[in-house]
């Protein structure tokens, strides 16, 4: 499928062994990902102290997503893939066999947050040499099929995976044997052509140094829209890392579902989510790529926001496949995003790696931003509140969306590549 998906947008071959490689490296990433939290509550932690750990998480991936782009022009997307594997697989180690078995938080803390440290490089390196590789008119597609991978193995093989080996291994074992797909992937995916350098730039221009990382940075300042861009990417899946945190709790605890319903509706979030990812580039090519964000993704994950919240409420455990089919919604909305990733590049065209470094920062901003607001707001406005909170970020992306447009002289060279 992946393969004749890849020759059909026109992307190099090569590019396929990463695909492949993400999708099952993020697989082992991502199994946790849906109980963890409700697993940490349940053995003495509470809401907030899961919450402090998953943020603290999540700010290490919003540091190593925003290197990974500069580092990645740097040393080549390649060996910022093999650094981030080895961090990942020492944090992993330390948090299973130290960090969770003392249900400490302070050893906890520090040991899950270098496993945040290594996945980015490895991803979100490689998104950055697809920036490089496809041909413009095609990169939406691109970087739908990166999402597509991405997700679907951060939340949907991880998540199924975990609920056939959580009644068989428990907890612990799932978690161990999550390293295997980690393993497995990044040999996959290293295994790409020798010719990773991903900036093409003329040959009398200077080598990058590490005072590039800086540019990662300032970048978001001199092109206002690179800045809100990351802004809006932040906010993008801010609500699916926070609800994490104590949306599973809540509803098998107060609604009733059971923990395999659950999974069985986040699951079917990210598998509809990874069908739109793929949608959602393609369509995104031919009807606009700043439209498909603002209206697809940022007014639609507003109001499954809240359907996702006062289904369950009002129905209660009958309103089980109503639960689902909103999670579902949300997921598809969520693939609205998509387009960022093509926007971001053409932005800046003579940096796209600190481009996509901002964008990663975001992505990585999710992951800290989502939990943090659940922290700090859960115990104030309670569970309600939250939801919306959430919804309202996702109406102020939306605006800001309306600020994020291409160049005009980039837009006629597309509608040229295009025709």
């Amino acid at each position: 499928m992946l393969n004749s998906l890849v020759k059909r947008i026109g992307l190099p071959k090569k590019i396929l062994l990463g695909y492949i490689g993400v999708l099952i490296f993020m697989a082992g990433e991502g199994l946790e990902q849906s109980w963890l939290s409700d697993f940490i509550i349940r053995r003495g932690l509470t809401v907030e102290e899961s919450g402090i750990m998953f943020s603290v998480y999540g700010f290490a991936v919003a540091i190593a997503a925003w290197l990974s782009g500069v580092l990645a022009e740097m040393f080549t997307a390649k060996r910022v893939m093999a650094a981030g594997v080895v961090i990942f697989l020492i944090g992993s180690v330390l948090f299973l066999s130290i960090g969770l078995p003392s249900n400490n938080l302070a050893i906890m803390v520090p040991t899950y947050a270098l496993r945040g440290l290594g996945y980015p490089l490895f991803s979100y390196g490689f998104l950055v040499w697809i920036a490089y590789e496809a041909p413009k008119a095609k990169l939406g597609s691109a970087v739908g099929i990166f999402w597509f991978v991405f997700t679907g193995g951060l939340s949907v093989i991880g998540v199924y995976y975990a609920s056939i080996a959580l009644p068989l291994l428990g907890e612990m074992l799932t978690l161990w044997s999550g390293i295997i797909f980690v393993i497995v992937g990044a040999v996959i995916g290293l295994m790409l052509s020798k010719d990773t350098k991903v900036t093409h730039a003329p040959s009398d221009e200077p080598p990058k140094t590490f005072a590039y990382l800086f540019k990662g940075v300032s970048i978001a300042f001199e092109n206002y829209k690179i800045g809100l861009g990351g802004i809006v990417r932040t906010i993008n899946l801010s609500f699916a890392f926070g609800l994490i945190v104590f949306l599973p709790t809540y509803l098998q605890d107060v609604i009733g579902f059971t923990r395999d319903q659950w999974l069985s509706i986040y699951a079917f979030m990210w598998t509809v989510n990874i069908i739109f990812n793929l949608l959602s580039g393609v369509i995104s090519d031919r009807c606009g790529w700043t439209n498909t964000v603002m209206w697809f993704g940022c007014v639609g994950s507003a109001i499954f926001v809240l359907l996702m919240y006062y289904i369950p409420t009002h129905f209660g455990v009958e309103g089980y496949v109503y639960t689902m089919l909103a999670a579902g919604g949300l997921g598809a909305c969520f693939a609205g995003f998509v387009p960022l990733s093509a926007i971001m590049p053409t932005l800046a065209p003579n940096d796209k790696g600190a481009a996509m470094s901002v964008l990663n920062l975001g992505a990585g901003l999710c992951a800290f931003v989502g939990p943090l607001i659940v922290t700090i707001f859960i115990t104030p406005v309670g569970i309600e509140g939250v939801i919306w909170i959430f919804s309202g970020l996702y109406i102020v992306a939306a605006i800001l969306m309306k600020f994020v447009t291409l160049p005009e002289e980039y837009s006629e060279e597309l509608a040229i590549e295009r025709n």
